[in-house]
């Protein structure tokens, strides 16, 4: 079969790679085409573009590029159309993916999505178009199914994918990988400030600001991979801290507590048991539009799948040094920390355990054989 494959961001790249790897042992002749990034390319297929080209984060940072994002859904639609695909796979990004799904439909390809948009957030009323141009929808977080259902759409919970990312990852060694970046015996404070440079430019700042309130602990900086050292060292100055690139998981391994921006990666720190304080802070512009229209009581991954406040979140204005050292003092407390680790096992349970590559993969491959 021909799979046409489209993500957008680092997440989506993650579990892109793992869905193509399980396409791949279902139908061992499978040509995939697709949008992603470094870890899908590793499994195969060919890549048309790298989600770093267009890698632009909230609503003010959308409408300073629109005309580069027109041209790249224009050549997107033309790229489809030259490939023919059984079908195309949507994964979240739902900016970009819905408007392809609308013109895909009316020119009849079967199309599927893996993680919904985020339509359980804000403006529900997507839901009438996500109905009219997806044939099957994967929904990796529980309370998106009963969401869906309030509008008479069916879709599928899968589970997590991150779950199996995670267990199935390579275990390190940890005095190893202590050597290896010369990280030393301290505890270790990671620095999870996102993988886009506006969001790393808005949030790094305030996190380095705790480096010499906390002597005892080795702060971390886990660098993304979409971005360079160089990029960073303009924040890191003098403070003494370490950076890594691209080792994220084995990071969060190691890692006593963490400072993590809003996104995936609260989740995927949950998961490896870490006690986190969750930071956003976005353009003012942004900001205000989405007071307006999002309509949740939680901004973290893992506050939304448990429907209360495992971990604390720091928005906006409440995201400064002051707050931040009085919340992280708090996650270092042993009491606080015994509580937080009951929580995440409960969240992992209520995340509905392994296999969601596979399974999302074996509906996906079923519904085109029959």
């Amino acid at each position: 079969m021909k799979y046409y494959i489209l993500a957008g961001e680092a997440s989506g790249d993650l579990h892109g790679s793992n869905l193509m790897k399980a396409l791949l042992k279902k139908d061992v002749h499978a040509d995939i085409r697709f949008w992603g990034g470094d870890l899908m390319q590793a499994v195969g297929g060919t890549l048309v573009k790298h989600y770093k080209e267009r890698a632009f984060m909230g609503f003010s940072e959308v409408i300073m590029n629109l005309s580069k994002i027109f041209k790249l859904i224009s050549f997107c639609k033309s790229d489809i159309k030259t490939f023919n695909p059984d079908v195309i796979v949507f994964i979240d990004n739902s900016g970009f993916n819905l408007r392809i799904a609308k013109w895909a439909k009316l020119q009849n390809f079967k199309t599927n999505y893996y993680i919904s948009p985020q339509v359980w957030a804000s403006r529900a009323g997507r839901v009438k178009a996500i109905k009219r141009d997806i044939d099957a929808m994967y929904v990796i977080l529980p309370f998106v199914k009963p969401f869906y259902k309030k509008y008479g759409y069916d879709v599928t919970f899968v589970g997590h994918p991150l779950i199996d990312a995670i267990t199935n990852r390579e275990q390190i060694d940890e005095f190893e990988f202590r050597d290896s970046y010369n990280l030393g015996n301290k505890p270790i404070i990671a620095l999870l400030p996102g993988s886009r440079k506006q969001e790393i430019t808005k949030m790094l700042s305030v996190m380095l600001s705790l480096v010499d309130d906390f002597p005892d602990y080795q702060f971390v900086i886990a660098g993304a991979p979409s971005q360079d050292y160089s990029f960073y060292e303009t924040f890191i100055k003098s403070y003494d801290v370490k950076f890594i690139s691209n080792k994220t998981y084995d990071l969060l391994s190691v890692s006593n507590a963490a400072l993590v921006t809003s996104g995936t990666a609260t989740l995927e720190t949950a998961l490896f048991k870490v006690p986190q304080v969750v930071c956003y802070k976005g353009s003012a512009l942004s900001y205000q539009i989405a007071k307006r229209i999002i309509t949740l009581k939680f901004i973290s991954l893992v506050n939304l799948v448990m429907d209360k406040e495992v971990v604390t979140e720091l928005i906006q204005n409440n995201f400064n040094k002051k707050r931040l050292k009085l919340e992280l003092d708090k996650i270092l407390n042993p009491d606080v920390r015994h509580t937080i680790f009951l929580e995440y096992y409960e969240l992992e349970k209520a995340l509905g355990g392994k296999g969601a590559s596979e399974k999302t993969a074996q509906l996906i491959y079923d519904a085109l054989r029959a």
